[in-house]
């Protein structure tokens, strides 16, 4: 049976260890995201039962996002009220900056409720 020559070794470990790299980079943020996302859906539902203002719904994601350390403002919470339905939609992007590149992950965590 042939060997591997160790090129191709050496090739498989340098592409596995970027993307491990890069992994570690942007997981963090994905995983923030997704308790963002499930912090705004139980919000949106709270207010479908009790109604508030959508001052203190921007208030309280922004809070939420500035403690999972995202950088949301006021003015990426987006608030539509329709007959017998809220949306409310959160859009924000997290700059990361790699070596030699810089990515932005674009996020819109939302809910609806009805």
């Amino acid at each position: 049976m042939n060997r591997l020559p160790w090129w191709r070794v050496a090739a498989a470990i340098v592409i596995l260890a970027a993307l491990a790299f890069l992994l570690a980079m942007f997981a963090p943020y994905y995983f923030r995201n997704l308790q963002l996302r499930s912090y705004v859906s139980d919000l949106t539902q709270s207010v479908a039962a009790q109604p508030i203002s959508d001052d203190l719904i921007r208030t309280r994601i922004e809070a939420k996002a500035h403690e999972l350390n995202l950088p949301v403002a006021a003015d990426n919470v987006h608030i539509l009220h329709a007959p017998g339905r809220t949306d409310v939609q959160v859009r924000y992007f997290v700059r990361v900056n790699l070596p030699g590149y810089t990515v932005d992950l674009h996020f819109n965590p939302g809910a609806t409720a009805r």
